[in-house]
């Protein structure tokens, strides 16, 4: 009741003042608080160093959906994308979360890479799911702070937590450089883990896509060249909320994307239904 109230209120503000910018009426992800003990983004990545594949993305899993995230992930940010399908003028509001998924404190998190079985578990429990390439662009085109991709170069231990911490750092202090606010909408520094219709003739895959450049070009086109359990450092899981507005009216993003008349706006693929997520 509580999350249909929340779309309701979103909705008439959509209608009253537009979709351009963010207010304190845009959606959340449908998380508990943080925990008072809950580790914070270092101390869980030392008892995580030690761990295999599925026991590393269970302990993530249980700390994410018991809520330890930093606030200011949790707000979501609205990117707006138009075009004219079959002849009419349409507009699509999305909310994606303003950075990639992280675990720990508002000061101490890990962004931390995970399989697109593990991500999707995750995205249902906060009300979320993954978005597809476009959206993945459409954010790029919307974000307020853009940061170069840092790449590491290629070696065995790009799946382990110590290269996920390298990394993190060298994010972090882009965004330093940068000055980006928390909360700010931040993109380009990691793959997105992505929805495509491929994965429907191509089951047990990864499909990564991203990484832009500076000039907005991507490092990454689609790729499902991986399996399912391959889960390294350049790996990002960007939430967007599961609900849409159409022309101001809210949707399921699953009903949009499967929309042959809404779909374009959200999808170089055409539409996009039923897609099989290996568990």
């Amino acid at each position: 009741m509580i999350r249909l109230l929340s779309r309701l209120c979103l909705l008439v503000l959509l209608v009253v003042v537009g979709c351009t910018g963010h207010s304190d009426a845009d959606p959340r992800l449908d998380l508990p608080l943080r925990p008072i003990d809950a580790p914070t983004g270092s101390e869980l990545a030392r008892e995580l160093r030690g761990l295999e594949l599925e026991e590393r993305e269970q302990r993530v899993h249980r700390e994410i959906v018991g809520g330890n995230v930093p606030d200011w992930l949790r707000r979501l940010r609205p990117v707006t994308v138009s075009g004219e399908v079959s002849g009419r003028r349409r507009t699509v509001t999305f909310w994606a979360a303003p950075d990639y998924l992280a675990v720990g404190s508002d000061e101490n998190f890990l962004r931390i890479p995970l399989s697109p079985q593990t991500a999707w578990d995750i995205a249902e429990a906060a009300g979320a799911a993954l978005p597809t390439p476009a959206m993945s662009d459409a954010i790029w085109q919307a974000a307020d702070v853009r940061l170069g991709p840092t790449p590491i170069p290629p070696n065995r231990l790009m799946t382990t937590v110590p290269v996920f911490e390298d990394h993190q750092r060298k994010v972090q202090r882009q965004r330093d450089r940068a000055a980006a606010a928390p909360g700010a909408l931040v993109a380009g520094h990691k793959k997105d883990v992505v929805l495509t219709p491929r994965l429907a003739d191509q089951p047990g895959r990864v499909a990564i896509y991203g990484w832009h450049y500076l000039s907005g070009d991507p490092i990454q086109p689609l790729y499902l060249g991986h399996t399912d359990d391959w889960v390294d450092y350049s790996h990002g899981i960007r939430l967007v909320d599961d609900t849409v507005a159409v022309d101001g009216e809210m949707r399921s993003l699953a009903a949009a994307l499967a929309d042959p008349a809404l779909a374009p706006l959200l999808s170089r693929e055409g539409p996009i239904a039923n897609v099989p997520i290996a568990r």
